[in-house]
């Protein structure tokens, strides 16, 4: 394998920032439409992260070569790092957010779109500085390594290698929308702000501001979470309309992009003759099911001020409610109609679990997946059979296809890794001063990037407690979790810089 080419790199880097600092003119408008007084910060910290992007590029574009499968993971990791640490400057320059820790919590939380939060009073926050968050999930969303990659054979560079290294979980089906990588984000990209902005338009005519809606609109196709009310969705507990609205998208959102795209082409038959989708929709029908009824059955539940009593007792309240909070843990989009870490102890640890699975590969959500899940399931099947019958030759199929046994072992070995990361994260939360429940908690809702957790850290509360040090690590796991483990820890890796 080639030596790594810095300099490509550092070039790729300065791309990236200039996708940014455009990102902060943007708000900078926002900021000028709405009034709110920080036009001047905004604009002079889209400025400053122009100017850094621009000095990257012009010093190192000579160096424009085919990326390589090293240059492309660090180019993925170095790249959020970059983003994550470029976005947080608007937050400092307007006097929203000062900590370090806070900043890069804030900040990590938005890009890795998890959607968890610092922030006890959003809605004090200037409009702009509300609106950055939600184009940080945005952004963040589909990854803005797709979005690079879709200009980068315009510059001489393939893009290949950053794309297979920005979702490494996107691939399992092996469904492609087009021969040429470039394309293929493209059309990714098209189906991304189309989504944006018809939901927009939904919302808006459901009864939403036009600046809620876009922000809503954002955080959602991106299965982030961030709001613009400190009640989330539940500010809206009274026009169910708009939460059937979030809903739809959020389960869109929770689907591989690919059969998006299909359905787009009118091929509708691919939708439902693929195995993820009809397990996804499945998972989500029993669970609600579930819910609708404890929540039905259990009439004096309201026992906190962030839910809104009509939630229990009552058909069409319970089962919007089951619906909603069901949709957002699956896809790890994060928002909240009620406090479901007070709807009763056993829907307590059902939606812990829900963590853990997350929604469709190829899909902006967080979490494992549920194509993982069901390739695990049906290996762990298939030893029975070999167990019985050792000498027959049994292949493992997923969606009429063969999975070859790399895939296999990739698989298995993501699971254990996850579950490793997911205990190491809860006991060193767990020395930070946080009780069983709310470390086990954070460290899903983090790793998963899934957002509100349980215990002190559910849908009612925010992570601005804790400490300095816990925010740090629940930002490590958060782009841990995005990265999809394996990007991110491989350049940790002695071989990974060793020349060969």
């Amino acid at each position: 394998m080639s030596k790594l080419n810095y300099k490509l790199i550092l070039y790729i880097i300065g791309l990236l920032l200039l996708f940014n600092g455009g990102a902060m003119l943007i708000t900078a408008g926002v900021s000028l439409l709405t009034n709110d007084g920080v036009v001047h910060e905004i604009t002079s910290s889209a400025i400053i992260i122009i100017s850094i992007g621009l000095i990257l590029m012009l010093f190192n574009k000579n160096n424009i070569r085919q990326i390589n499968k090293k240059d492309g993971y660090l180019i993925v990791t170095v790249g959020w790092l970059t983003m994550i640490l470029s976005g947080l400057v608007p937050y400092y320059t307007t006097g929203s957010i000062f900590s370090f820790s806070n900043l890069i919590f804030e900040s990590m939380s938005g890009y890795t779109a998890t959607g968890s939060t610092i922030i006890n009073d959003v809605e004090s926050l200037p409009k702009s500085i509300i609106f950055w968050r939600s184009m940080t999930h945005w952004l963040g969303g589909m990854g803005i390594i797709v979005l690079a990659i879709a200009i980068l054979p315009l510059l001489g560079i393939g893009g290949m290698q950053l794309f297979s290294a920005e979702a490494p979980g996107s691939g399992i089906s092996g469904d492609k929308i087009h021969p040429r990588i470039s394309a293929t984000a493209k059309r990714l990209w098209y189906i991304y702000v189309g989504l944006t902005f018809v939901e927009t338009i939904a919302l808006n005519l459901a009864g939403m501001s036009i600046f809620d809606a876009v922000n809503h609109s954002m955080s959602n196709i991106a299965t982030g979470g961030f709001s613009t009310k400190n009640n989330s969705l539940a500010y809206w507990n009274s026009i169910p309309q708009i939460q059937y609205i979030i809903i739809f998208f959020m389960i869109l959102a929770g689907t591989n992009y690919l059969l998006i795209y299909s359905v787009f082409i009118g091929k509708f038959r691919k939708l439902f003759n693929n195995t993820e989708f009809i397990w996804y929709l499945s998972f989500i029908a029993v669970f609600v099911l579930v819910t609708t009824l404890v929540l039905f059955f259990n009439v004096d539940l309201s026992n906190t001020e962030f839910d809104h009593p009509e939630i229990y007792g009552k058909f069409e309240s319970s089962f919007r409610h089951a619906f909603f909070q069901i949709v957002a843990v699956i896809t790890t989009t994060g928002f909240v109609t009620g406090d479901f870490a007070g709807w009763t102890p056993f829907l307590t640890m059902l939606f812990f679990g829900l963590m853990f699975i997350g929604a469709s590969s190829g899909s902006t959500s967080g979490g494992i997946k549920i194509s993982r899940h069901l390739i695990l399931i049906k290996n762990g099947f298939l030893e029975f059979k070999k167990a019985l019958h050792p000498n027959a030759v049994l292949p493992l199929r997923y969606n009429h296809s063969v999975v070859k046994k790399a895939v296999i072992v990739n698989i298995l070995a993501f699971f254990m890794l996850y579950l490793i990361l997911f205990i190491i994260g809860a006991g060193v939360l767990s020395t930070q001063g946080l009780d069983f429940s709310s470390a086990v908690g954070a460290s899903a809702a983090s790793l998963g990037n899934v957002g509100p957790a349980i215990g002190s850290l559910g849908p009612s509360l925010t992570y601005e407690g804790l400490s300095g040090f816990a925010k740090i690590w629940c930002s490590f796991l958060m782009l841990v979790g995005r990265l999809e483990l394996f990007t991110f820890l491989i350049i940790f890796t002695p071989y990974f810089w060793r020349k060969i």
